[in-house]
């Protein structure tokens, strides 16, 4: 490979060593080009004739089965399988023995490497291990272009200095104006055969205890202030650090010969390709988890694990293909503005993130990694996914304006903080905030917000190794009473299942977790459980208001189950003598559509009722909002959508009950105009979207939009978002 020769030379080189060793009559290599089509390269023992002639379609042939497959193909009689394709140009008839593998790098097919013989036979285990390993090490050179820049060989040159957009999707508000900073995680092994296996696992245990430790360290430091669900992204990203089967697929990689380094490559790309078919977007996001583990297992093992970014320039912008939430906190946060990502979703754990460090982000921008340079300049918008590569003045103009109409947004919040959120009619609407950690409170006061509509308590559970005591749960309750004072809290019961699992429990994996057992019905099946948090919540409220809240109900007879395990814990405490609370509100998290139709028979026993607007509208219409490919096929501002929440206040208020609403549409002015139209009083977001929530409702007439929204429930429209944004407009609403 490292010849002074052509790359047509070496490769031909290489196929003949390969045949040698292997004692195949046939070794060929195919590159994919441009299109993804493979083309014969490099071949010992066909038509020399077919090289640079041969080519096959995506999924064509043995070779683009493996190529598709991403994995080995071994068989004894290739021409009788009903994928062989047939090229009379390259003479192959006599064979019938082919040994066909990937040639892989960071997920990506960038060719087969094949193997061949006259005789029917399967090829050895060793055998495919030991082409696995060169095709290893052939990914790499072709990778990094030292034989062919492959991916590119059809493509048009463009001017590496011309300005270019990108039309990405905005995943975290803000504005962005600076310098380029490419994201290089990736550790180039070297040395990829071990000397001495032994000593391989050996390095790979030292490197994996390192790993665990730096993330327990980046979880307990305080200089990056992990809350909410930044905090439980890490805590996830933890249970992935300690996971037992990933430990030992790459030690049985080191055992077949591979260094510490190359197994834990080996173990990735195979990773990738098997969730790249997948389209579960819960498995993709892990996938990327997983990803940002081996890449910092891989700096363990080279010894590069110092802070990154530290002579990061000011006002820097991350590019990168994909990212994992734990590298996003590696960097310097006082000089870090932006990020830019070629892979994400709006609820990818880096997305979460870098909500929560305030970063502007983007994501879905193809090509970005290829045309970027460090030390380019961008601009980036992350509400409405605008990105430019080498902006012209004009449009730096353009983006500084924008950076300063938000200042003076920002400033007019700060302003309105502590005026009431009232409509020009008069209607006061109650805006509440999510919370999850004893770190959140602060905002309680910073927002303006009227108390906490939504505080996740399932978090406390999950971050540590066993369950938490009585007395700690107990304190850290007070606690947040405490930092409330006179506001109220609402404290929703353990929502575990689905993907938030206990790293101390057990749990059987699920076709369709969000649908399976969790929040209420693992508190029915394990009273126990819902008992022991309900009596730490009496305890640490004795002598106020407490407010607790039952997740996923899905009839009435549930909710009264879960009530009278409450109940049973206050009486509990009164014959023991326990100073109890003043008063003890339940009410039910309306999720499941079911439940909509039983709001009369609920509200006799609930004292309230929590619209969750994800779960239920993504239940109502079928959708899976984490899956890309129909999270915007439907739209939540439909007339279905606004229908059922009409049904659900009306029903609440003719039964006498109180109805609130937390979920995403909370927090956008839009949707947020909608809801209160039909009558919702009481809003719970995340706290950084009060005051433009507030500002919205200050300039609206409650009589004119409750009128409007009514109209509006009569269409078929697939989406009434551009006629309410026509309503805001024509009748000064502010929606900024």
């Amino acid at each position: 490979m490292a010849e002074n020769t052509s790359a047509q030379m070496r490769l031909d080189k290489l196929v003949s060593v390969i045949a040698a060793n292997m004692v195949a009559e046939v070794c060929s290599i195919y590159l994919t080009r441009a299109g993804k089509s493979l083309e014969l390269f490099a071949t010992e023992g066909l038509n020399p004739a077919a090289v640079h002639r041969t080519r096959m379609r995506a999924g064509e042939g043995l070779v683009g089965l493996v190529a598709e497959a991403g994995e080995p193909v071994n068989l004894s009689d290739a021409p009788n399988h009903p994928k062989f394709s047939y090229r009379p140009e390259t003479g192959e008839d006599p064979y019938h023995a082919f040994l066909g593998v990937p040639i892989v790098r960071g997920g990506q097919v960038f060719g087969v490497l094949v193997v061949q013989n006259a005789a029917s036979r399967n090829y050895a285990e060793e055998e495919v291990e030991a082409l696995q390993t060169v095709a290893m090490v052939l990914a790499e050179v072709v990778a990094q272009g030292v034989l062919f820049n492959v991916a590119e060989l059809d493509e048009p040159e463009l001017s590496p200095d011309r300005p270019r957009k990108f039309n990405c999707e905005g995943l975290s508000e803000g504005v962005a104006i600076g310098t380029v900073v490419l994201h290089e995680p990736r550790v180039k092994v070297e040395r990829m055969i071990a000397d001495d296996p032994t000593l391989e696992l050996a390095r790979l245990e030292e490197a994996i205890g390192k790993l665990r430790e730096a993330v327990d360290h980046m979880l307990d430091s305080g200089e990056l202030d992990l809350t909410g669900e930044s905090r439980e992204v890490i805590e996830t990203y933890r249970l992935f650090a300690h996971d037992a089967g990933w430990r030992q697929r790459m030690r049985d990689a080191i055992r077949t010969g591979l260094t510490a380094e190359a197994a834990v490559e080996r173990v990735q790309d195979e990773m990738r390709l098997r969730v790249s078919k997948m389209q579960d977007p819960i498995l993709r996001e892990r996938a990327h988890d997983l990803d940002d583990l081996a890449r910092r297992l891989l700096r363990h093992l080279a010894g590069d694990v110092g802070k990154r970014g530290l002579d990061m320039p000011e006002n820097s912008v991350l590019v990168a293909r994909s990212m994992g939430p734990a590298e996003l906190l590696d960097y310097r946060r006082d000089r870090l503005v932006g990020l830019v990502l070629e892979e994400a979703a709006s609820t990818s754990h880096v997305a979460i993130v870098a909500r929560s460090m305030g970063l502007p982000m983007v994501a879905e921008a193809a090509g970005v990694t290829d045309a970027a340079r460090a030390g380019d300049r961008i601009a980036v918008d992350g509400e409405t996914g605008e990105t430019h590569l080498r902006p012209t003045e004009d449009v730096i103009h353009a983006f500084d304006a924008k950076r300063i109409l938000r200042e003076h947004r920002a400033a007019q919040f700060a302003t309105i903080r502590d005026l009431p959120a009232e409509t020009k009619d008069g209607v006061h609407i109650r805006l509440m905030m999510n919370a999850g950690l004893a770190l959140d409170m602060p905002h309680l006061a910073e927002s303006g917000a009227d108390g906490v509509g939504l505080f996740r308590t399932e978090l406390q559970f999950m971050i540590g190794e066993t369950m938490p005591r009585l007395s700690d749960q107990t304190a850290f309750y007070r606690e947040i009473l405490d930092s409330a004072g006179d506001k109220p809290v609402v404290f929703r019961t353990l929502d575990l299942g689905g993907d938030k699992v206990l790293p101390y429990a057990r749990w059987e994996r699920e076709e369709n977790p969000a649908l399976g057992w969790r929040a209420i019905r693992i508190a029915l099946d394990r009273p126990a459980l819902l008992r022991y948090q309900a009596r730490a919540l009496i305890k640490a409220s004795a002598g106020k208001v407490l407010r607790i809240l039952l997740p996923m109900v899905s009839h009435v007879a549930e909710f009264n189950a879960g009530r009278s395990l409450i109940d049973r814990e206050i009486e509990r405490a009164r014959l023991l003598g326990q100073r109890q609370p003043r008063q003890v509100l339940v009410g039910a998290m309306l999720e499941v559509p079911a439940l909509t139709f039983m709001l009369p028979q609920l509200m006799r026993s609930a004292d309230f009722v929590s619209i969750g607007s994800n779960d239920l509208l993504s239940f109502t219409f079928a959708v899976d909002r984490t899956n890309p490919r129909v999270s915007k096929r439907y739209d939540f501002l439909n007339p279905a959508a606004l229908t059922l929440f009409r049904q659900i206040v009306q029903s609440a208020a003719e039964s006498g009950g109180e109805v609130s609403l937390c979920g995403e549409m909370a927090g956008k002015p839009l949707d947020a105009m909608a809801l209160i139209g039909l009558g919702v009083r009481t809003l719970s977001m995340s706290p950084g979207h009060i005051g433009p929530i507030k500002t919205m409702i200050r300039s609206l007439n409650y009589g004119e939009i409750s009128q409007y929204v009514e109209k509006l429930c009569g269409r078929t429209d697939h989406s009434l978002r551009s006629r309410l944004a026509a309503f805001a407009a024509e009748r000064g609403v502010v929606l900024k």
